[in-house]
């Protein structure tokens, strides 16, 4: 995060919340409008990386509500999951059978796979 952007928000901002993560969540302390709406931002803890915005709290930065998210949802489910930022890059991340970094080494094709030859 830039000074212009830690300036900004301490001249302007309301803090409003933060989330699992760290992340902190403001709107404009004198209501200045954007297209019609309040002006929300987040500022991230660490790396700024979108995806580390629970749902909840994407759902009130995009003025889908104006409830602050408070982590007493009542909506969940019992097969949702925690929600994780993207692992992409991670040690985390997923990686199929077969993957460099995981050994490289794929399973031999089964019978019933029948390789294309041009006429």
């Amino acid at each position: 995060m830039d000074v212009g952007t830690k300036l900004f928000t301490w001249m302007n901002g309301k803090l409003v919340g933060e989330d699992a993560y760290g992340n902190k969540y403001y709107v404009h302390r004198r209501g200045v409008l954007r297209d019609g709406h309040e002006m929300r931002w987040c500022l991230y803890k660490g790396l700024a990386e979108a995806s580390k915005v629970p749902p909840e709290w994407h759902h009130w930065l995009h003025h889908g509500t104006d409830v602050v998210p408070d982590g007493s949802d009542p909506r969940q489910f019992a097969w949702q999951k925690e929600h994780q930022p993207n692992l992409t890059g991670t040690p985390y991340a997923y990686r199929p059978p077969g993957h460099v970094l995981e050994g490289g080494k794929r399973d031999k094709a089964t019978g019933d796979y029948e390789p294309w030859t041009p006429a």
